[in-house]
């Protein structure tokens, strides 16, 4: 891998991350159409995933720090539940990613991977549409509401559903409100991710796959971090503005695409 493939991949997935377009998809079409071969680039995907968890927590450092100060009170309050929350949410990814990693992985490993992605795509197109026509409730994050949005980001370890897509449509067609349901969305992927990452560390498979040069590494970072600090706050702003629908039209339009092209 070039160190401006490394750019391409690493702003598409700091991007794609946060906006609702599925960043795995968006992965696999971007190897596609540069003709490079990831698989093996274990380091690569874990650099650039830690690169878009770090734009998270700088983006919410003030609620995060907030979180843990009430926390330690060891009270029942408000924080702590919302921690609570999160926890349940992250129920149905951990049994996944626990005891189905092998048969996910195979997903990302078929031949007709841009035809799976291309129909996704649609799917995440669809959700979004469907918040168009929600009526806002304004209601707060029940548990409830956490274990479904939890059930809707499991969703999303498909290529082409988008986790931020199907998290934040699935909190607005429950009637939550748009600002929390868009930080709840960013902040209840970041134990998942760091988990995934850490395993991959502590089974030695970030070492014994293909290895990168230091350069594409450090461009890859860099373009995920700074994109998907962009990225991040862009979309708290569209959240509140109600502007998903346009996202479900590129959705649908990169959809079709990928399906030809698959």
């Amino acid at each position: 891998m070039t160190w401006i493939e490394a750019l391409i991949l690493g702003i598409l997935q700091g991007l794609t991350e946060f906006l609702p377009v599925s960043s795995s998809g968006h992965l696999e079409l971007g190897k596609a159409l540069l003709g490079v071969n990831a698989e093996n680039n274990l380091a690569f995907t874990v650099i650039v995933h830690g690169a878009t968890v770090l734009s998270t927590i700088l983006v919410f450092r003030k609620d995060i720090l907030a979180l843990f100060t009430d926390v330690l009170s060891f009270e029942w309050n408000e924080s702590t539940q919302y921690i609570a929350k999160i926890a349940l949410s992250m129920i149905p990814i951990g049994i996944v990613g626990v005891f189905f990693k092998d048969e996910v992985e195979t997903l990302f490993n078929t031949e007709r991977i841009l035809l799976l992605v291309g129909i996704m795509l649609l799917i995440t197109a669809t959700l979004l549409g469907f918040t168009y026509y929600a009526k806002q409730k304004d209601k707060e994050i029940s548990f409830k509401d956490a274990f479904i949005i939890g059930l809707a980001q499991t969703c999303a370890i498909l290529p082409g559903i988008s986790r931020s897509g199907a998290t934040i449509a699935t909190g607005l067609l429950l009637g939550n409100k748009k600002a929390d349901i868009a930080k709840f969305s960013f902040l209840m992927v970041l134990v998942p991710i760091i988990g995934e990452n850490i395993l991959s560390l502590l089974s030695g498979e970030f070492t014994s796959t293909g290895s990168l040069e230091t350069t594409p590494l450090i461009v890859g970072f860099l373009a995920a971090f700074l994109s998907g600090l962009l990225a991040c706050s862009w979309m708290i702003k569209l959240v509140k503005k109600g502007k998903l629908i346009y996202f479900a039209i590129y959705c649908l339009i990169i959809g079709v695409f990928a399906i030809f092209a698959g």
